[in-house]
């Protein structure tokens, strides 16, 4: 279970969110929900703020003389969005991101559209030389409304073990 709640005190409990190394198993797959529906603002504001300047994501004109006939979603807003779509079931008890590998953008994503994601456990093994921790990689695999996929990447992360998570250190 992801979500799980934690006795704070006498009938109190705080929710706690992710899963530490030992909850992972190689084969799973976890469906990260809910989905995200993409809108013309969230569009616009994330290749603003990255300094995208390819009208094909913020130039209606521009994007209907395309083969596309209108705007594409900004692809590293998809990758981004998938990466916290995944958070809680996948990186909620990461010390660190170590890398993405694999991205590969297979078919448009356009404002309007929703967005789902799912992660496939590849691999784990503890850290050689942390051995609080151990490195955990998953396949990503997000998919439109109509089941469409329309991003793949694969994710290295070092997740914290049991009894050594931020959690365990601090009083939140």
């Amino acid at each position: 279970m992801v979500q799980t709640a934690k006795k704070v005190g006498e009938n109190r409990y705080r929710e706690t969110f992710g899963r530490f190394f030992e909850e992972f198993t190689v084969g799973d797959t976890y469906e990260h929900r809910p989905g995200r529906t993409i809108t013309e603002t969230d569009n616009t504001w994330f290749t603003l703020l990255t300094m995208n300047t390819h009208p094909m994501h913020f130039d209606k004109e521009y994007a209907k003389a395309s083969e596309f006939g209108r705007i594409i979603v900004c692809s590293p807003f998809t990758v981004a969005l998938m990466v916290g779509m995944s958070v809680t079931d996948v990186s909620q008890k990461a010390v660190a991101n170590l890398g993405w590998s694999e991205i590969k953008l297979t078919h448009p994503l356009f404002v309007g559209d929703t967005l789902y994601a799912e992660s496939t456990v590849l691999e784990k093994r503890e850290s050689r030389s942390r051995p609080g921790a151990g490195i955990v990689t998953c396949s990503t695999i997000g998919l439109n409304q109509d089941g469409k996929t329309v991003c793949t990447f694969n994710r290295t992360m070092l997740i914290a073990r049991q009894g050594h998570s931020v959690e365990d250190k601090v009083n939140y």
